[in-house]
């Protein structure tokens, strides 16, 4: 073929692909335009009755200690320095203190009462303190997993084992989004003043084996929150969007020959991504909430922080985005849990708390469910003098919103902190209580995985929470 018959058969095509993408640009826009029920999810009809419309999980990554946070034992304080009763730990599993000398460690902060409820709570949390009547305690939460990675996997999937549904996937396959222009699932992360690094995998906000539509899409809190999100020069919205359309107008075709979900998939995926390079600019820029909403939440527009988060986490929440995952990193306190904790409570008290108090006096907070968790507690013993081990046998985690009762403590732990004794929950139990206020039967909830019907909440004879439930 010689030099201008290549010419003429490139500009052929390159002319009939713009055509192509003018006739479907169309009806790409117009949908953009005027789609306001999101997308839906497999269930149709739901079982049981709807109180949480969307979830916020607060994911306070590294393992917070229980005992500067939520869970007091004075018991505990008068041990300090003695030896750890070898009643509460013989033949238990420890992480990095197996075989070592074991030395009671008592709580390294003062509580205090909080509440018309009197919760008592370590007073490096007085902001969560002044909204503890719309928060439920749950001092006797349990987990399988001892070290950091199996026990994100374990919170955030239902399983130890990696390629499995996150939870945030679970629910937009069953409930599917009410967001036309944003992800049904997304997530963000912040990195405190500690410093303490430790990665969070991707596949913690993974689709796993259902379809890849349903992953987590993580917003970058500074800076671009998505690469990639303008235009390169020269290439208006309408280019862009022929282009996108022109794809999808193709991927469709191979669709219908292929019968392949992820050609659906990808097809999703363009749109979402042409969407979102009108929608996320005007998500993240927090100018028009104006100072006191600023200052509520303790932050500076566009910092980076988990405050700053929390209130991107809101306006998620208001644009009908069905699952927000933020993850605080920094609270493996090894060594140094006094100040390390102290650190944490500046950096996520104030957001919490606004979090509860805006979503509130906006009307959202009723049909909004929050969970605030770790992957595990530590350990009432002393680590390297000054720190705790990680530790599955007893954490606190706290709910509030969607029905949660609030203003009450569910279960507890004995006398030293080391495991939950009343009320023992697991997080199979946690994740059947968010499905349950999504108005999902989680026992009857599942999809099909090599050959067997898996579910987030698993097969182990997971139970609804009912009594902290109005």
């Amino acid at each position: 073929m010689s030099d201008l018959n290549l010419l003429k058969r490139r500009a052929f095509l390159g002319r009939s692909s713009q055509g192509l993408g003018a006739i479907a640009l169309g009806s790409l826009l117009q949908s953009t335009r005027h789609s306001q029920a999101g997308t839906s999810g497999v269930l149709k009809a739901l079982p049981l009755p709807q109180k949480a419309k969307r979830v916020i999980w607060l994911t306070m990554a590294g393992g917070p200690s229980h005992l500067e946070t939520f869970d007091p034992k004075p018991k505990l304080a008068e041990m300090h320095g003695k030896p750890m009763p070898e009643s509460f730990t013989k033949g238990q599993q420890l992480a990095q203190l197996q075989g070592k000398p074991l030395t009671c460690f008592g709580p390294q902060h003062k509580f205090a009462k909080f509440g018309k409820s009197q919760t008592e709570i370590c007073e490096l949390f007085p902001h969560i303190g002044s909204v503890m009547d719309e928060i439920c305690l749950i001092r006797s939460m349990t987990t399988d997993a001892i070290n950091h990675d199996p026990a994100h996997m374990f919170m955030n999937t239902g399983s130890q084992i990696a390629g499995r549904p996150s939870m945030g996937a679970w629910v937009t396959y069953g409930l599917g989004t009410e967001a036309e222009d944003l992800p049904g699932f997304v997530v963000l992360t912040s990195l405190g003043k500690g410093g303490q690094n430790q990665p969070i995998a991707a596949r913690q906000w993974s689709s796993g084996f259902l379809p890849s539509k349903f992953q987590g899409v993580q917003l970058r809190a500074k800076g671009d929150p998505v690469l990639y999100l303008t235009n390169p020069a020269g290439v208006s919205r309408e280019r862009q969007g022929a282009d996108v359309a022109a794809i999808n107008a193709l991927n469709r075709q191979q669709g219908s020959v292929a019968d392949d979900p992820e050609i659906a998939t990808r097809i999703a995926q363009y749109e979402m991504a042409f969407q979102m390079q009108a929608s996320v600019p005007a998500l993240m820029d927090v100018t028009s909430e104006g100072a006191k909403t600023l200052e509520l939440y303790g932050c500076q527009a566009g910092d980076g922080s988990f405050a700053s988060n929390c209130l991107l986490a809101r306006r998620l929440a208001e644009r009908g985005v069905r699952f927000i995952q933020l993850y605080h990193k920094d609270w493996d306190h090894h060594g140094g849990v006094k100040d390390g904790v102290a650190l944490k409570a500046q950096e996520i008290d104030r957001a919490c708390m606004a979090l509860i108090t805006d979503l509130k006096q906006r009307g959202l907070l009723d049909e909004t469910l929050i969970v605030w968790a770790g992957e595990f507690g530590r350990t009432p013993m002393s680590q390297g003098g000054n720190g705790r081990d990680h530790h599955n046998k007893a954490m606190s985690v706290w709910m509030a919103g969607a029905g949660v009762r609030g203003g009450m403590v569910h279960g507890t732990t004995d006398e030293l902190g080391y495991a939950a004794v009343e009320k023992v929950t697991t997080v199979h139990d946690l994740h059947a209580t968010m499905l349950h206020q999504l108005g999902v039967q989680h026992d009857a909830f599942s999809f099909k995985f090599q050959g067997l019907d898996a579910r987030l909440s698993g097969v182990e004879g997971a139970r609804v929470i009912k009594d902290i439930l109005v």
